[in-house]
């Protein structure tokens, strides 16, 4: 597994991640010895960043996590997790004490003294040039409840406001082979600066897994079923916002480009995104073994060439940049 470092992170971290979505909710049912077994495959594999949030199952896959590695003391496992979404969207509520409370819940669920590291969780807009929270945010590390903080985003904007803050250490944000307009100015702006970028739904929530047809369908429960345009949460978190037929279309030509350099379309997507300079780690989910152990593969392929990123560009470009190029 290769490693990435970015300065304000201070250590190295797999190039692939574990993103623990699935292990909490919202993506169908999954046992809780499932999950234990896809955390020991994603650690035989190499994987050592495990990212959730407190509302993943109302903080069961917090739990999970705090149980699988208490259970596991020689594990050197960099947890981190995300706060903000349980209240009300609102500015006002992202204060010193808000912050207390959530990060204190967070740190009983994972049975910790200090968390590795707290992002904001996709919070209101304004809320990212506050200076206030940012600095409730560095009195909880003097304090020592947190040992860094990043923010998760919806937007680029977002991302490039965070990163002028001298205290974060990271930005997780949307990128994937349908989402590509991070690399123009997000991935520079934080390399520059130090700030590690987390790249969540690598997949498109499973399209560039190859595996959908038009017609596929999934549990009542799973957000790509209640979520599908918005209903919930910004629907950028579900296929990346993308329309899912023309979803389908796209990944079978990704799926295609693939089979050029003889890896699956999951793990091409994977090693693909994790190989772009900028990119710290990328957290896909697995809801079993064999995903956790495919995807973590990706962080030891070649390198892959140069057509293959203007062939995934190319994609982009046909299927998706007029619809959603101008919304994140």
């Amino acid at each position: 597994m290769d490693t990435r470092n970015a300065a304000r992170i201070g250590r190295d971290l797999s190039v692939i991640g574990l993103g623990t979505w699935q292990l909490g909710a919202d993506w169908g049912d999954v046992s809780e010895a499932d999950a234990r077994a896809v955390l020991d495959a994603s650690v035989e594999a190499g994987v050592t960043v495990f990212d959730t949030a407190d509302v993943y199952g109302d903080g069961r896959s917090e739990q999970i996590i705090g149980c699988y590695l208490a259970d596991n003391p020689d594990l050197d496992i960099f947890v981190a997790t995300k706060m903000g979404r349980r209240e009300n969207q609102d500015p006002a509520n992202f204060t010193l004490d808000k912050f207390r409370e959530w990060t204190d819940r967070s740190r009983t669920n994972l049975r910790v003294d200090t968390l590795d590291l707290v992002q904001l969780h996709c919070p209101p807009t304004p809320v990212f040039s506050t200076d206030a929270v940012y600095d409730a945010l560095d009195t909880l590390v003097s304090e020592g409840a947190i040992a860094r903080y990043g923010v998760s985003v919806e937007t680029v904007d977002e991302a490039l406001a965070a990163i002028e803050r001298p205290g974060l250490a990271s930005v997780q944000i949307i990128v994937n082979a349908f989402r590509l307009k991070p690399l123009e100015r997000v991935l520079p702006a934080a390399a520059a600066a130090g700030v590690a970028v987390v790249t969540r739904v690598p997949l498109a929530s499973g399209l560039l897994s190859g595996k959908y047809t038009a017609d596929t369908t999934f549990a009542a429960n799973d957000h790509r079923t209640f979520n599908r345009h918005g209903e919930s949460f910004d629907v950028g978190e579900t296929f990346s916002g993308v329309d899912f037929e023309r979803g389908v279309a796209a990944a079978q030509e990704f799926s295609a480009l693939a089979a050029t350099v003889d890896l699956t379309p999951p793990v091409a997507a994977l090693a693909w995104l994790a190989q772009l300079d900028g990119v710290t780690t990328v957290i896909p989910g697995a809801r079993n073994v064999e995903q956790a152990r495919a995807n973590a593969s990706a962080g030891s392929v070649a390198p892959l060439p140069e057509s293959f990123g203007a062939a995934v560009t190319d994609i982009y470009d046909r299927y998706f940049r007029e619809a959603v190029h101008g919304r994140w």
